[in-house]
């Protein structure tokens, strides 16, 4: 494997404009739905990113027609802008969910959890091993079975992928993972889930849309990703009430067909490019942002002193000398949490942290859904911030409010989220920093240093 990293001279203030990519989590969602139908689907605003490369890798894997309409350079380099792909799952192969090729590669992504809805859907019948994805604390999968258990799939749990060695007997391949099938088909029924996972309802979602009846979802995620794939879901013939609210009701049909669906704009990527131009002291316009889809984002980086004007779709956010944390009414301290849809997404939970290391003030950031997340702010305090780390899920921020400038150092990525927080904190910071393991961050964020250099930052690949 490629191992990269990212070599940043601190202290240079930006200024431009900048869009953001297609949403990383809604594509991995709807890629995932081409399977339930063998007509073409068109998606486009399609990031150039590590896991959803490998999502669309793994659909070729089982047989899926992929045409990709990129503009690129005459040697083949990423030109800017979106990507455009044409999907056909019309000779979808069963057989190689269980080779090695298809083991491998969906072992190295978590968003393979998400082929179990449309297979099951579709052909009685998924194999998933046991996905990766970011180390982050637990993440369990019993939304994902649950549902399809009471769907009327089995799941098992189990060593699978038999074949016959070379001296004519029976081996395994030993691979261990999930084993999903319907025999009888899929049968709609109310379900309440135990929690509102958004990879859990779109994968429950995926499979309902072509069981028999009706399925009411109670507790359902309601975050944009879900309402864009159940919108698409309806443009190819589902029919799918309370799209946008938390009480689905899904009336099963026989078939699906194919559609045109377009990206929303990653609402992660323009809560990073807010924290970015606090943390540089930048004017930074976000073109395209969909500030309708937003939520609560502008609002809790305003929290933290920073102002976000909205004019249409775009954000700007001025430059200021010092960005002020707010209290509570009653003088409290300040306390940025996560939550469910329409709550703060915890995906921006490491970029509401280090964002307030410069702030004015103290706040007390929560991060309620994991509890590894925090752990990379040791590398922050190794650069000067002052951060008491309380719990496995709270940390104390007392900002500097850029009177004491962070200090370069060399640290590692351990996550996509908290890798591109360290990437900002190293933006900021005085000298030279050097952040290894980038991988991660390809993970999530398309080309991110050509961009960010075109607004006058200075990161350089190693």
């Amino acid at each position: 494997m490629n191992v990269s990293s990212f070599e940043i001279e601190g202290g240079k203030r930006l200024k431009g404009s900048i869009e953001p990519q297609g949403a990383k989590n809604e594509a991995l969602q709807v890629i995932c739905a081409v399977l339930l139908t063998s007509e073409e689907v068109e998606i486009d605003n399609v990031p150039d990113i590590r896991d959803v490369n490998r999502l669309i890798e793994l659909l070729e894997v089982l047989g899926v027609e992929v045409k990709e309409e990129t503009v690129k350079g005459p040697n083949g380099e990423w030109l800017g802008g979106c990507r455009k792909f044409r999907f056909k799952a019309g000779n979808v192969e069963l057989e190689r969910l269980e080779s090695k090729e298809f083991t491998e590669k969906a072992t190295a992504l978590r968003g393979s959890i998400m082929l179990v809805g449309p297979l099951l859907a579709r052909y009685g019948k998924a194999v998933v091993p046991q996905p990766g994805g970011d180390k982050i604390g637990r993440r369990r999968l019993d939304t994902h079975f649950k549902g399809m258990e009471q769907l009327g799939a089995t799941v098992e749990f189990k060593e699978y992928g038999e074949q016959s060695g070379t001296d004519g007997n029976v081996e395994r391949t030993g691979t261990t993972g999930f084993v999903v099938t319907a025999e009888k088909g899929l049968q709609g029924r109310y379900m309440l889930l135990d929690e509102a996972s958004v990879t859990g309802t779109a994968n429950i979602v995926m499979a309902a849309v072509m069981a028999k009846g009706k399925t009411t979802i109670m507790n359902a995620a309601c975050e944009p990703y879900v309402y864009q794939l159940c919108k698409m879901l309806n443009r190819m013939g589902a029919k799918i009430d309370g799209v946008g609210s938390n009480l689905l009701h899904i009336e099963g049909v026989g078939e699906l067909h194919g559609c045109e669906h377009r990206l929303l704009p990653d609402m992660i990527e323009v809560g990073s490019f807010i924290g970015m131009a606090a943390m540089t002291q930048s004017d930074l316009t976000i073109k395209n942002a969909q500030v309708e889809h937003l939520g609560l984002i502008p609002q809790m980086f305003r929290r933290l002193g920073i102002e976000v004007w909205s004019t249409g779709d775009d954000l700007y956010v001025p430059r200021k000398r010092c960005y002020e944390i707010e209290r509570f009414m009653d003088g409290s301290i300040m306390t940025i949490a996560d939550a469910p849809w329409p709550g703060f997404t915890p995906d921006l939970i490491s970029i509401a942290l280090v964002v307030a290391t410069q702030c004015k003030g103290s706040v007390l950031i929560h991060q309620k859904m994991f509890e590894s997340r925090l752990f990379f702010v040791d590398k922050l305090i190794d650069m000067g911030a002052q951060i008491i780390l309380c719990d496995p899920h709270r940390a104390t921020v007392v900002g500097l409010n850029h009177e004491h400038r962070l200090r370069g150092v060399r640290m590692t990525s351990p996550d996509i989220r908290a890798g591109v927080a360290l990437l900002l904190a190293a933006m900021s910071a005085d000298g030279v920093s050097r952040i290894d393991n980038i991988e991660q961050i390809d993970r999530g964020y398309q080309h991110i240093e050509e961009r960010l250099n075109a607004l006058g930052a200075s990161i350089k690949r190693l």
